[in-house]
Order: structure tokens, then sequence, then C-alpha cells
């Protein structure tokens, strides 16, 4: 069995991880406390474990996640956009791209520098982990913030696995896979378009309930309440099916607006097919009342 094949959705997060904090006032220390760790299947790849050695000892990575979610969900009332969101981003990312390697589709570092597979799975994992670190700066241009924020984190992690040269080439191509999940990002690599649709994934229940239970009915809230899962498989005419359940015709918009705005200039249209599936005999009742 493949590691593409070894994991399932429902191994990202277990459920007394999956807990958005309230709003109530807690120190540093108690946002410390539940602290959740990075976890992706990586017994063929030494490399990939020492980088979740690191990590999941960092402080100061950690530090910023609870900041943007801070920002995220306290003051903004977004989604959560801090560890949960990173780690199961994370896991479809890895996902995402060893089944296009199973599938014959090379990753850029190995066409352009013939470097590995593995090396390409770390350049999506610490993209995919990094690629919201701004939002602890500002919602506006988090991308951006994102970057020069990476670079320190990056100088410090690289060189644990690679020579200075390779270090260097590395931290290009992982902060060019962060900048390329922004809105109209245009990803030049298939780990960058990894990370694009990986992040765009992140749209299982209950991660829009945040806004949803705070009183926000739009197609928005909606729609994203709709989609009880999300799977990657191994595709029948392409390498890779996305397959959606969603308990409401709604969650319908999350797919044709949503995903694939993400989907469209990633580079990853040729390698991904679609599926939807409404489940149950009966839709979903997901709002009473709609008033302007």
């Amino acid at each position: 069995m493949s590691d593409a094949e070894a994991f399932q959705d429902t191994d990202i997060i277990r459920v007394e991880e999956d807990g958005i904090p309230d709003a109530s006032a807690r120190s540093v220390a108690e946002r410390f406390e539940r602290r959740i760790e990075m976890h992706v299947p990586h017994r063929h790849n030494p490399k990939l474990g020492t980088v979740l050695e690191w990590i999941n000892e960092n402080d100061d990575l950690y530090g910023c996640w609870i900041a943007a979610n801070v920002t995220a969900i306290e003051r903004l009332g977004m989604t959560d956009h801090g560890p949960v969101h990173v780690k199961i981003v994370m896991n479809l990312a890895v996902r995402l791209l060893r089944l296009l390697m199973d599938g014959g589709v090379k990753p850029a570092v190995e066409i352009h520098y013939a470097l590995e597979p593995e090396d390409a799975e770390v350049v999506v994992t610490l993209a995919a982990l990094l690629h919201d670190v701004g939002m602890s700066i500002h919602r506006a241009d988090h991308e951006a913030f994102s970057l020069f924020m990476a670079q320190d984190f990056l100088k410090e992690v690289l060189p644990l696995i690679y020579d200075r040269r390779t270090a260097a080439i590395l931290r290009g191509e992982i902060l060019h896979a962060i900048i390329g999940h922004r809105t109209g990002g245009k990803p030049l690599t298939l780990e960058a378009g990894v990370v694009r649709i990986a992040d765009a994934l992140d749209m299982a229940k209950g991660r829009s309930r945040i806004p949803f239970e705070a009183g926000s009915v739009s197609i928005h809230s909606i729609s994203a309440a709709a989609v009880e899962g999300v799977r990657l498989e191994v595709g029948e005419k392409r390498p890779v099916r996305v397959a959606i359940q969603i308990n409401n015709s709604a969650g319908v918009f999350q797919l044709d607006q949503l995903f694939r705005e993400k989907l469209r200039g990633s580079g990853l249209e040729p390698y991904i097919e679609l599926e939807a599936t409404l489940e149950g005999d009966t839709e979903k009742r997901l709002f009473s009342r709609f008033q302007l």
C-alpha cells in the first residue's frame, strides 16, 4: 500500500483537537495548553520526519498560529486559520501530491533541479504549514505578510536537512507556494498548485460553524455548512478524484464558485476530476428564516 493510500481524511484531526476556542479571555499559557501536534504519514521520507519534529517543538511558530486564530476567529468572526486549519491543509496537500506522483505527474523540484519526490513533499508540507502565518498580523495582504514571516522559519529548518545551496532553492519554492494560494494567485509549479487546492478543500463539515453559528446567513455560510466531507481518491480518467459529500444542494455553490476559482489557473486542471454526491433521500434544512 502506498503512503497516498495509507490514511483517510478522518485521520487528520482527532475529535479532541477539533475544538475552536471561544472568545473568552485566556492567557498565553492557557492558549498553549491544548497544543495540536502536526502529523502526516512519513515512514518513507525521513526528511519529512525531521521537519515535523522541528515543527512540533517550535513555540515561535505555534504562537503565530494562535495569533492568526485570534485575528480570524475572535476579531473578524471568520473560520479558523490556526493549527487545525494548517494541519488539515498539510495532510490534504501531501495526500494530493502523492496521488499525483503515483499517477505519473512529476513535481517541479524534480523537473528543474533533479531533486527527489521526497523533497517535493517537504516543499508542500512547509508551505501548507506556513501559508497563513501572516494572519497573525492582519487579514488584508496576509499572504504577503506570510512570506517575510516564513523566511525566518525556513532559514532555521531547511539547514537541518539540506546543504546551503539546496536550502536556498527550496526556500524559494516554498515561498512561491505560499504566495500562490492568494486570490488570483498563479502557481507556476505543481507543488504550489497542490497547496492552493488543498487550502480550498478545507471545507468539510464543521469548518464553517463559527460564522454560521454566529448568525451569518449567506450563500457562503449556508453552502459551507452543506459540505459533509471531502475525500481524495485515485481518479478514473485523471490521477485524482476529489469526492465531496453534501447534505444540501446549496453545497454546489462551494464547488461551482469557490473551488472552481481555486482550481482555475492552479496548473492542476488536467489532473483532477470532481464528484459531488448529495447524501440521503431528503435535504438537510440549514436555516429557518432569511431577512435582508
